[in-house]
């Protein structure tokens, strides 16, 4: 599904109207769209039904819902925030309204009776909100902050911004909300997205050929699923990809553990794990299946520089390469991780402590002969280019395609409503969950996305499919559980059954 910018669903729009639909048309569209998801969602009839409208276009849409609201069994309302319509279009759905007998109020700002509806659907702003609210829509906004009505925003929550993510004070906190047409980039970047409640989108005619650009997306279970061939019936372990993990150390010897489980139950043929000698014990009672490669440390227990020429020796062998996973970050451990990137000549996946090692000489990105996918948390993106997480979360569509082009990369952004790119094209993940929130979650997404490339799914496929099947796997889970009491092994154990389901 796309995902579009304010002024990207606006000459969406636009091309309609030149080639299709009067504005009229759609707005009717749009208006009974939104009607009927709410009333699939909901029970709305002999419920009292606030219909909060601005002075703009999207107002047309809150028109037409109120008096569907009615002819349906609701008790619908229209509450005026600002001034009566003035623009043709919203003009003569309003008197539609007021025709078929719905009860028009404007707000009053001491008056809160108005919000005391078992329902308030928010069609004040939608995708032309931005910065802060103006009088009156602060009132209105700080009042429905207090109602304890089932809230329902049309397009977007009122106070987000649909481009950048961002909110105002007091910004429209919804329960349910209808996407118009597409997704909007506030449905998916924080902060806006945990305002939106559950999100739907409803489909309201527009063509195809009005939607001219490369947009970013969403996937759905099905476009994965086209990503894994039917297994030959005389194939072998071979046949599935060999993968090197390059993962661990002594204090952190679980990372490689939960990498290595994720990798099997992916459906990687033959896993290798590389590890200092001290976690090689620790690892090798959680890890049956594996070859373990035990190679030189240091004092502390992670990997030593001297290990390096062993560790070469086996990437030819691999399909692709998972490093960085509880390694630690130190002079020997960032040359351990050079030596890879020199060497690598299949898929790499950079993880954790091995994109910490990175920092020391981020320019070997753009040398590397290898297809690399980057994995990094916001920190750990903030680190690369010397930003504040802040500033990462506040434009992570556009500072994730940046750093992609610039080195030649794939990155894999992670975080709510994680961001794949390759610099040009954007994908943006909808499964996952809170739950997920925890040490040994991101070295299960690098195993399983080694195991994808091993098997011979083309890289940024793989990262797609990895991160979103790591999401449902953590939405499955939590399901099962819960949220707070889920871990990562819950997830690992859970994986097997799953890829059942791309089979």
């Amino acid at each position: 599904m796309r995902i579009l910018t304010t002024d990207q669903i606006r000459r969406v729009e636009s091309l309609c109207f030149e080639r299709y639909s009067t504005e009229a048309e759609l707005m009717l569209k749009a208006g009974t769209a939104c009607f009927e998801a709410m009333t699939e969602k909901y029970d709305m009839k002999n419920k009292t039904v606030s219909v909060l409208c601005g002075n703009g276009k999207n107002a047309g849409d809150g028109f037409v819902i109120a008096r569907l609201l009615n002819a349906y069994g609701a008790n619908a309302e229209i509450i005026l925030c600002d001034k009566s319509p003035s623009i043709d279009e919203p003009l003569m759905y309003y008197k539609q309204a007021l025709e078929s007998g719905v009860p028009v109020k404007n707000y009053v700002s001491d008056d809160g009776s108005v919000l005391k509806a078992d329902f308030v659907v928010d069609t004040m702003f939608g995708i032309g909100f931005h910065g802060e609210p103006r009088a009156p829509f602060d009132s209105v906004f700080e009042a429905l902050k207090k109602s304890s009505a089932t809230v329902i925003s049309v397009d977007t929550p009122s106070g987000t911004d649909s481009t950048t993510g961002a909110v105002c004070k007091n910004c429209v906190r919804a329960d349910f909300t209808i996407a118009v047409s597409t997704l909007k980039f506030a449905h998916v970047l924080p902060p806006s997205n945990s305002f939106c409640g559950e999100t739907v989108t409803v489909n309201i005619g527009i063509p195809d050929d009005c939607y001219e650009e490369e947009y970013a997306e969403t996937v759905e279970k099905e476009d994965i699923k086209k990503l894994f061939k039917k297994r030959d019936k005389n194939a072998n372990k071979g046949s599935f990809g060999h993968q090197l993990n390059i993962c661990g150390s002594f204090r952190m010897f679980g990372a490689a553990v939960i990498a290595t489980k994720a990798a099997l139950r992916s459906g990687a043929g033959l896993v290798k794990l590389t590890v200092p000698a001290s976690a090689y014990p620790l690892a090798a009672a959680h890890l049956t299946q594996p070859v373990f490669n035990p190679v030189y440390e240091t004092e502390e227990g992670t990997f030593s520089a001297s290990a390096v020429a062993g560790i070469i020796k086996d990437l030819p062998w691999a399909d692709s390469i998972v490093i960085g996973c509880g390694i630690g970050n130190n002079e020997d451990t960032a040359a351990v991780v050079k030596a890879v990137c020199e060497n690598a000549n299949c898929p790499l996946i950079i993880d954790a402590d091995g994109i910490n090692s990175l920092n020391m000489s981020i320019s070997i990105l753009r040398d590397i002969k290898a297809p690399v996918v980057l994995t990094p948390h916001p920190g750990e993106m903030a680190r690369l280019i010397s930003k504040q997480v802040a500033e990462i979360q506040a434009d992570r569509i556009n500072t994730a395609k940046a750093f992609a082009k610039e080195n030649g990369i794939i990155l894999v952004l992670k975080g709510a409503n994680t961001v794949v790119t390759d610099g040009y094209s954007v994908f943006v993940n909808t499964t996952g969950n809170l739950g997920m929130a925890m040490g040994g979650s991101g070295d299960m997404l690098s195993g399983m996305l080694g195991a994808f490339a091993a098997q011979g799914i083309p890289l940024y496929e793989a990262a797609k499919a990895a991160v979103y099947i790591h999401g449902l796997c953590g939405d499955i889970t939590a399901r099962e559980l819960s949220e707070r009491g889920m871990l990562v092994s819950d997830m690992t154990e859970r994986l097997g059954a799953l890829m059942s389901e791309f089979e």
